[in-house]
């Protein structure tokens, strides 16, 4: 057989190849399914989390910010821990980005709070000089789509099986249960925040843009 081979080097190219191939499938496969399960630490987002993932979505945030930490010195000294990929098993879809006219943002929850992020998005030259950011003044005055956010997080653990309402997960009930939590959320937002207008709107019942937006930067740790 293997003299065969040796005397045919169109098959023998094609025996190696298929070895080659069988011996990569059987390496590389079960660590990549593994690397690709949520991390023990990795958690769906709450349902305000992902109503501020779609106004990041909708300002096209992930045009100018990534959500990739790479596996260089320069990077990690920057930002923090290299992504691991794990780490985005509940992003639908995922923002990884692939250019840099701002900081990469995946762990930025480490390092920024709720109201460096309001004065940064109200006006960024005020938190950072020199920054080419515009200002967002526009989310302080629209209040936040829950409705749409809720149908999501229903989607995604219907169809995905994300667990929602696991042990140390966040919890997906009715929508007026949800809405509660989503209240309770807000609140510990709100009372970090310094404009009166938010403060205001959400004695009222209303939850502005901004509040969701920072809620789902803090959670990018």
């Amino acid at each position: 057989m293997f003299s065969w081979l040796e005397k045919n080097p169109f098959f023998f190219a094609v025996a190696v190849f298929i070895l080659i191939a069988y011996a990569g499938v059987v390496e590389i496969l079960p660590d990549f399914s593994n690397r690709a399960r949520p991390l023990e630490t990795t958690k769906p987002y709450s349902v305000l989390q992902l109503a501020g993932r779609q106004v990041y979505i909708k300002e096209s945030c992930n045009a100018c910010h990534t959500q990739l930490i790479r596996p260089f010195k320069s990077e990690t000294n920057r930002y923090g821990m290299y992504s691991m990929s794990g780490e985005y098993a509940y992003d639908r879809p995922h923002l990884w980005g692939s250019k840099r006219t701002g900081p990469d943002l995946w762990r930025v929850g480490n390092y920024r709070t709720s109201d460096w992020h309001e004065n940064h998005m109200k006006d960024p030259t005020s938190v950072v000089p020199g920054s080419i950011m515009p200002s967002y003044k526009h989310i302080f005055v629209k209040n936040v789509d829950i409705e749409t956010a809720y149908a999501e997080a229903f989607t995604v653990k219907k169809v995905f099986n994300v667990p929602y309402d696991q042990p140390d997960m966040p919890k997906l009930g009715s929508f007026e249960d949800t809405q509660k939590q989503v209240n309770m959320e807000a609140s510990e937002i709100v009372s970090q925040m310094k404009d009166q207008s938010i403060k205001d709107a959400f004695e009222k019942g209303e939850i502005r843009e901004i509040v969701a937006l920072i809620a789902y930067l803090n959670s990018l740790k």
